[in-house]
C-alpha cells in the first residue's frame, strides 16, 4: 500500500469518534475548524457541543449579539476568533442567503478563513479535492520526507503545500486528509511519537535517522511582550465597577475591571499617587487589599496581573466604566483571568 492508503488504513480502525466527523453539514465543520484552531480536542469539545445547541443553524449565529458569542466563548482563548465568526456567519446570511458555501472559492472569502480552514471544510463537506495542511500534517511531512525547510517561512509553507498535494487522493480527499491530520495527532505527535506502531516508519527519514526530535523545523520570529496590569476592585456589595474593553487590544469588547498598566511591577506607593489613579479614584485613595502578581500567558505576550481591592469612595468614571449588580456579572463575556479572580472573590 501506498502512503495515504496506509494512513486511511490505520485511521479506519483507530480514529476517535467526534461528531463532526458524522456529518457533511459545512456550517457543523466550520464550527469545529474554528473552535480547535490552537485548542485540544479535550477543551474544544464542550465548546462544540455550546455553540451547536445555542446556535443550531448559521442564520441562527448570524442573528445574535456579539456579547452572547464571547459569553459562550468565554474561556477558550483567541477571543477573535469568535468576533471573527459572528462576522463569518453574517456575510453567509448575506451573500449566500443563510446556507453555507462548500467550494474553496467562496469559502476563501469569508472573514476568518484562511487557506487551511478553507480547504478543510470544503474537502469534509463536498469532497473537493484540496489538500489540508495544519500543524499534524506539517510534521507528518516533515518527519516522513525528511523536509528541513522551516514550516514558517515562505518556501517552506509552499513546499509543504506541494507534497500534501501529491499524496493527496484526489478521489477520496475527506478520508485522506482526515486521515493524515489524525495521525499526526495520536501517533506522529510533537513529543514522544509512537514510532512502534507506525504503518510508514519504513519508509520515514526520521525513524530511519533517528530525527523525530529535529523535524520539523520552525522558526523562532516571535518576540514575546511583557506588560504589568493593575486592577482596581470597587464594589459596595451589590454593585461593582466594571470596564468594556474597547477593539484596540487584546479581548476586544470584552469585561474587565478598571485597569492601569505601568512599565514594570510598581511599588504600592507609586501605584496610588499614579496621574491616572489620582484623576479617577481622588488623592487619597485606600487600598483594603492587594493581591500577588499573577502571570498570564498569551500567544505573544506575558501579563503580570494583580488586583487591588479600594474602599468605597466618589469615583469620576472614564467613558467605559460603567456599575452592574453583582448578581448581573454572569452577562457580561469576561476574560479566563477576570472571571477566576471575581469568582473566587465573591463565592
Amino acid at each position: 500500500m501506498n502512503f495515504s492508503d496506509e494512513l486511511v488504513n490505520w485511521y479506519t480502525q483507530n480514529k476517535r469518534d467526534l461528531p463532526w466527523r458524522h456529518t457533511t453539514d459545512a456550517y457543523i465543520i466550520w464550527l469545529s475548524e474554528i473552535i480547535l484552531q490552537q485548542t485540544r480536542v479535550e477543551q474544544g469539545l464542550p465548546y462544540f457541543y455550546r455553540f451547536a445547541e445555542t446556535y443550531p443553524a448559521v442564520t441562527d449565529f448570524a442573528a445574535a449579539e456579539e456579547n452572547e458569542i464571547l459569553k459562550l466563548w468565554q474561556g477558550l482563548g483567541y477571543y477573535s476568533r469568535g468576533r471573527n465568526m459572528l462576522k463569518t456567519a453574517r456575510m453567509v446570511q448575506d451573500l449566500y442567503g443563510g446556507k453555507f458555501p462548500t467550494r474553496y472559492a467562496d469559502l476563501i472569502k469569508l472573514k476568518g478563513i484562511g487557506e487551511y480552514t478553507a480547504a478543510a471544510i470544503a474537502s469534509f463537506s463536498s469532497n473537493e479535492a484540496k489538500a489540508v495542511v495544519d500543524g499534524n500534517v506539517y510534521r507528518v511531512l516533515a518527519r516522513y520526507l525528511g523536509i528541513f525547510e522551516p514550516i514558517n517561512s515562505t518556501a517552506g509553507k509552499k513546499l509543504f503545500q506541494l507534497k500534501a498535494n501529491d499524496f493527496l487522493n484526489k478521489k477520496n480527499s475527506a478520508l485522506h486528509n482526515q486521515a493524515v491530520m489524525e495521525f499526526g495527532a495520536m501517533v506522529c505527535k510533537p513529543k514522544n511519537p509512537a514510532c512502534g506502531i507506525c504503518p510508514v516508519r519504513l519508509d520515514c527519514y526520521a525513524f530511519k535517522h533517528n530525527a523525530t526530535t529535529s523535524l520539523p523545523v520552525k522558526l523562532k520570529t516571535v518576540k514575546v511582550r511583557q506588560r504589568y496590569f493593575n486592577y482596581f476592585l470597587y464594589t459596595d456589595g451589590e454593585h461593582i465597577l466594571m470596564n468594556k474593553r474597547d477593539e484596540s487590544d487584546i479581548w476586544a469588547n470584552m469585561y474587565d475591571l478598571p485597569m492601569i498598566e505601568t512599565d514594570g511591577i510598581a511599588p504600592v506607593n507609586k501605584l496610588i499617587t499614579h496621574p491616572e489613579a489620582v484623576n479617577y479614584f481622588g488623592e487619597a485613595l485606600e487600598i483594603s487589599t492587594i493581591s500577588e502578581v499573577k502571570k498570564h500567558i498569551l500567544t505573544h505576550q506575558q501579563l503580570y496581573i494583580r488586583f487591588i481591592t479600594i474602599a468605597k469612595q466618589p469615583v469620576s468614571l472614564k467613558p467605559n466604566w460603567f456599575f452592574i449588580k453583582v448578581e448581573n456579572l454572569q452577562t457580561l463575556p469576561l476574560s479566563k483571568v477576570i472571571f477566576i479572580f471575581l469568582d473566587n472573590f465573591l463565592n
